[in-house]
């Protein structure tokens, strides 16, 4: 067990080593997605408020709107960062030979990385609450610490799952030659089924309610909702996304032995 997790925590040291030689580029994520909703979102909202004389939207006052693409962007942060282009990067260049002698699957090398990579969008998440709790502290009057740990949970176990289908999305390249149509595609499916872009409310209620038999609401609207204060959405989420996530990983483990039957080196 101690080997087992050291592997895994020397392979997390070597992708923060790699993420923070370009420091420029990596505080640029950190502020990126904050400014954007100050000067774009914030302004956007406010202004079809404003045209529509309308105080309430899809059951939202202003204020409850700009906290929902608030609680979206912090949301975001931790759930959508995962990609599929350096797995299937591996795959199409013969780079998984050396895990198939290794004493370190293929799997737990990319969900190391993942990990990485989680443990560090968690503090850029924490830090621009932080931040926001500052400058616009009108839009989290509502904020509690356990409605803020349960969304938490949800947003990590939601990234786990989106790391999962972008794992499945990668293993496609022992078929394909490249696999970012999929990656293309399957983003812009999720940021308008996941109330990313706007909330599931503002959708006609039977594409709502069909939304619901799919992973898509939990990997943007329920995570919001419960960071909101609807808690009520919270045990039953926990077990949908496990669901999810079982279904997924036993998927994946099925189409890569599959795969490794095909798979030729080419490349190597």
């Amino acid at each position: 067990m101690a080997n087992w997790s050291l592997k895994w925590f020397q392979t997390m040291k070597v992708y923060w080593s790699n993420l923070f030689v370009y420091r420029t580029n990596f505080f640029l994520q950190t502020i990126g997605p904050l400014f954007v909703f100050l000067f774009i979102k914030l302004s956007l909202w406010t202004s079809i408020y404003l045209s529509s004389q309308k105080s309430i939207i899809g059951g939202y006052t202003l204020e409850e709107m700009l906290a929902y693409h608030l609680w979206i962007m912090v949301a975001s942060m931790i759930i959508l960062t995962s990609s599929s282009q350096n797995l299937s990067e591996d795959i199409r260049l013969g780079k998984i030979s050396s895990y198939l002698i290794y004493p370190f699957s293929f799997w737990e090398f990319h969900a190391s990385n993942f990990a990485a990579r989680q443990t560090v969008q968690v503090f850029i998440a924490l830090l621009t609450v932080f931040i926001l709790l500052i400058l616009l502290p009108t839009y989290f009057s509502n904020i509690s610490f356990l409605f803020f740990i349960q969304g938490l949970i949800l947003s990590l176990m939601a990234g786990f799952f989106w790391f999962s289908l972008n794992y499945i999305i990668g293993l496609m390249a022992f078929w394909l030659e490249e696999t970012w149509t999929l990656t293309v595609l399957t983003q812009v499916v999720t940021y308008f089924c996941s109330g990313a872009i706007i909330p599931l409310e503002l959708y006609p209620l039977w594409l709502k309610e069909a939304l619901f038999y799919t992973p898509f609401p939990y990997l943007g609207f329920v995570p919001v909702r419960t960071f909101m204060g609807e808690s009520l959405l919270f045990w039953q989420s926990v077990l949908v996304l496990l669901g999810w996530i079982l279904l997924i990983n036993l998927i994946s483990k099925l189409i890569w032995k599959k795969g490794i039957h095909l798979y030729t080196a080419a490349g190597m």
